[in-house]
């Protein structure tokens, strides 16, 4: 969720930002969500479904003031069985994001293809994508729902790992086209009515 800030970050770290902004960057959006609640943070690049529960825990305090980050989701393997959605029938799925985008994703897709991600198949939810790389390079039948950059880092680190699925494109397949909003960036009402 954070590579699309890296530019402003680098501009900011060298003072060459419109504006003087400090950056703190959390492992997981639940980090997130009480320091935006509390007013601890003004600005903040989460999960597009955890958009929606902050502007509902909040009563429109906290609200999207823009897209940040189109589909960057994959399905990788150590190997070469997986070429469509139906393929992933009987097999064990490794995934961050339980409760976010992933999930969701994964999900939506298993069920527009005629599986039932409980019945169907076997989701095992890790909590950072960096067990995920290691899931890939100790096994030889691994499927894997990894974002960016982490899919072009583990495909360089192993030569085995290959995308299998692009969910943006599966996406699209499922959804007459509509484009797959994994990022948002959001800010607190308070701090946007003094900082237009």
């Amino acid at each position: 969720t954070t590579m699309g800030m890296v530019k402003l970050i680098s501009d900011a770290g060298k003072g060459e930002s419109a504006h003087n902004y400090q950056f703190d960057i959390y492992g997981t959006a639940d980090e997130i969500v009480p320091l935006l609640v509390n007013g601890e943070v003004d600005i903040a690049l989460v999960p597009s479904n955890l958009a929606s529960v902050l502007y509902n825990k909040t009563g429109g305090e906290v609200q999207v003031a823009a897209v940040s980050t189109l589909g960057v989701l994959s399905i990788v393997e150590t190997g070469d069985t997986i070429k469509s959605i139906a393929d992933l029938k009987g097999r064990t799925i490794y995934s961050t994001g339980t409760g976010t985008t992933p999930e969701y994703v994964l999900n939506y897709l298993l069920r527009e293809n005629g599986l039932d991600p409980v019945k169907d198949v076997t989701i095992e939810y890790k909590s950072e994508a960096t067990e995920l790389a290691v899931l890939l390079s100790q096994s030889e039948n691994a499927v894997a729902v990894i974002p960016e950059p982490f899919a072009t880092v583990v495909r360089l680190q192993n030569p085995k790992v290959r995308t299998a699925l692009d969910l943006t494109d599966e996406w699209e397949k499922a959804s007459d086209g509509k484009s797959l909003i994994t990022g948002v960036v959001v800010v607190r009402k308070a701090f946007l009515e003094e900082n237009e």
